[in-house]
């Protein structure tokens, strides 16, 4: 099966080129910003985007062996294999309920035996069935969840289970996706730099590009179109426009013959870049695509784009360091442009060249080096790693499949909005355990007065309306506990904010 497909189309399936060339926007799938040039024999991923040109492909996987279908596969598996996280409090009821029932009938039958009456006995044995009654530790987990869950929501961290909530806080590594989640997902226009002796300026270089690209779809054309709309700048008619896939553009600009593109392009133009190619390492080494400009015979300078860090990254993993967290990046990109974006925001291990299928598999890898993993991601290509990771966190502006894929989505889309999970996490384990151990220290109190203490050393016997009453008192005391969770506030996220 073959089809022709065209600039600005969707191509559904799997497949091979077996004509023409273009350049594909893959970023859906594997999460790289900058569209990937394409030429008869290259494979074609299904879902990715046609841009600049016309292609006839052959289809080679449908249905089930796509590389989506399998990446579907692949956050089921990842789903079923995750264990459920035990419960405290379901570990000390199962002891805690035989146990009484245990020493009511015992404390019973003692007194009983010792000559007391069997009204005597069944008073002893039913208020310590009263007073033991298992509700403030039924109570003790479930509350502070409820209200941890609730503040989550009101701070924007949508957090999907309790297991999730208390296990957000034992995580020692978190693995980020870098397109769309550490920076804008966007290419932007950083530096624009005019070779000496140039009689062109800035501006000038910056009008001339962007009135070429102005008709283009291509996202780094895109980029410069908008940066000199910014700008204010006035574009000029084009008489001509070449796109030449995989290398730039060829335009007439005025009455100037223009070309645009990559150090590719320059070469086979027969232009001398020699003046400008140090600068164009230098910003490539910053993880920036350098495009060079030639005006008719000369090329007069080069324009600098890339996907910046968004506003809050780079001190969200300052916090997150000072937390004691290591912290890992994940991409599609080549090594060089992650290490550049990795130096940038101070990031610990990069995991680069990473194909979708592979990302679940490189968190498995963290795991089985004995870490606590959480995985923060927002495009398809993360679904699989996020059901993998221990923890799953997705930006609430990804697509649905990694929402759904997650255990904790960031309805607010910024990154800083991990530290409000985890301090969250932190404040509601802290009062669990403190509700399970007011409700376990009651019934060590509570329950040897039910069962006669006092009454052996000269005291009153203790009435079942008093030992319901005092078991009463104690869920009370547990919901007024849970309850002080309303007044948790993400100061991890406001300091990150404050900078």
């Amino acid at each position: 099966m073959s089809s022709v497909y065209v600039q600005g189309k969707k191509m559904p399936v799997d497949g091979i080129i077996v004509k023409g060339r273009t350049a594909v926007d893959e970023s859906m799938l594997t999460g790289e910003s900058m569209p990937v040039a394409k030429e008869t024999g290259d494979t074609i991923i299904g879902a990715s985007m046609n841009k600049n040109g016309s292609i006839d492909y052959r289809a080679t996987k449908v249905g089930k062996d796509t590389t989506l279908s399998q990446i579907i596969k692949l956050v089921e598996e990842a789903q079923g294999s995750k264990a459920p996280i035990a419960k405290l409090a379901d570990i000390i009821t199962g002891y805690f309920v035989p146990i009484v029932m245990g020493l009511a009938l015992v404390s019973g039958l003692v007194w009983l035996i010792a000559g007391q009456s069997f009204l005597f006995a069944l008073t002893i044995l039913i208020s310590v069935l009263v007073i033991a009654c298992p509700c403030a530790l039924g109570l003790a987990t479930p509350t502070a969840i409820m209200v941890g869950t609730g503040k989550g929501a009101e701070h924007g961290v949508l957090i999907k289970s309790g297991d999730a909530l208390e296990t957000i806080h034992n995580v020692d590594t978190i693995v980020f996706d870098k397109t769309g989640t550490l920076t804008e997902g966007k290419p932007v226009v950083t530096d624009i730099v005019v070779r000496e002796q140039s009689s062109f300026e800035k501006a000038t270089l910056l009008q001339m590009a962007a009135s070429a690209e102005k008709g283009s779809e291509h996202p780094l054309g895109e980029a410069i179109v908008k940066q000199a709309e910014q700008d204010k700048l006035t574009f000029t008619d084009v008489s001509h426009f070449e796109a030449i896939p995989g290398q730039g553009l060829l335009a007439e600009v005025g009455t100037a013959t223009l070309y645009f593109g990559n150090k590719k392009l320059m070469t086979e133009q027969g232009f001398s870049i020699a003046e400008l190619e140090l600068k164009a390492n230098q910003l490539a080494d910053e993880g920036k695509t350098p495009m060079y400009l030639a005006i008719n015979d000369t090329v007069e300078g080069i324009i600098a784009v890339a996907d910046t860090l968004k506003e809050n990254s780079v001190e969200t993993i300052e916090a997150l360091h000072k937390q004691g967290i290591e912290i890992a990046m994940i991409t599609g990109d080549n090594t060089r442009t992650a290490n550049a974006v990795a130096r940038q925001a101070g990031i610990d291990r990069v995991l680069s060249d990473v194909l979708p299928e592979d990302k679940a598999n490189e968190v498995k890898k963290l795991q089985q080096e004995g870490k606590k993993v959480a995985m923060v991601g927002d495009g398809i290509n993360d679904a699989p790693a996020l059901a993998q990771a221990d923890i799953g966190i997705a930006i609430g502006s990804g697509t649905d499949v990694a929402v759904e894929s997650a255990d904790v989505v960031l309805m607010r889309s910024d990154i800083k909005e991990v530290l409000t999970a985890i301090e969250l996490s932190k404040d509601t384990l802290k009062n669990i355990k403190q509700n399970l151990f007011w409700a376990f220290a009651y019934n060590v109190v509570g329950i040897p007065i039910a069962m006669g203490g006092l009454y052996l050393l000269g005291g009153p016997l203790l009435n079942p309306a008093f030992a319901a009453a005092a078991m009463s008192f104690s869920s009370v005391s547990v919901l007024l506990n849970a309850l002080r969770l309303k007044n948790f506030k993400p100061t991890l996220a406001e300091t990150v904010s404050d900078k």
